[in-house]
């Protein structure tokens, strides 16, 4: 992510005209307002959406280790396991095979899928509900982003904060959080929902 951050941050240098300080906080501001960097830059300067993903997620991803045991640990879940992202379908099916858990998923809905309009928007949570038939209390969403968890909730789905931060995460719509997501997963009680 450090490394798509700095493009996306030069992508909006180049674009503005800003130096690169100034150019960072106006993707903050975009990431904020708007949901997404992408997002905002759409909406404010127009840019072709597919071209700014290409260059920002061209980024090498040997710094992601294999791991086996979030792979064994995804292995547990009953039910399907979706993806829903506001990454691109390339970008997405490099980091799973590097995780090496590209195909213990049933599907996934992208940015594209989204029209570009990415989490926490609530018609993309309606239109992702919608592509994979979903009820919301029959739906547990894990999220590193504490607002996409926002909507989920109000979907009436079980959410999970994900991610270094997690733990300080204070918001009533969260329902669980964690800094490890594979001790999480195989410490959960599950369902046989044959």
């Amino acid at each position: 992510m450090a490394a798509i951050e700095r493009r996306m941050t030069g992508v909006v240098a180049r674009i503005t005209g800003l130096p690169h300080d100034k150019a960072f906080a106006v993707q903050k501001q975009y990431l904020r307002e708007h949901g997404t960097t992408l997002a905002g830059l759409m909406k404010t300067h127009a840019i072709d959406p597919q071209t700014f993903i290409d260059e920002v997620h061209d980024v090498p991803i040997d710094v992601i280790p294999p791991d086996p045991d979030l792979r064994l640990a995804l292995q547990r879940l009953p039910g399907r396991r979706l993806i829903f992202t506001n990454a691109d379908l390339k970008h997405v099916e490099r980091v799973l095979a590097r995780l090496g858990i590209e195909d213990l998923f049933d599907d996934l809905f992208h940015i594209e899928m989204a029209n570009y309009v990415p989490k926490p928007d609530l018609a993309t949570f309606a239109r992702m509900m919608r592509h994979h038939a979903l009820s919301g209390p029959a739906t547990c969403f894990f999220e590193d982003s504490s607002r996409n968890l926002e909507p989920a909730h109000d979907l009436g789905m079980t959410t999970v904060l994900v991610g270094p931060n997690a733990l300080e995460s204070e918001a009533a719509f969260v329902h669980h959080r964690t800094n490890d997501l594979t001790a999480f997963l195989n410490a959960a009680a599950t369902k046989d929902i044959r």
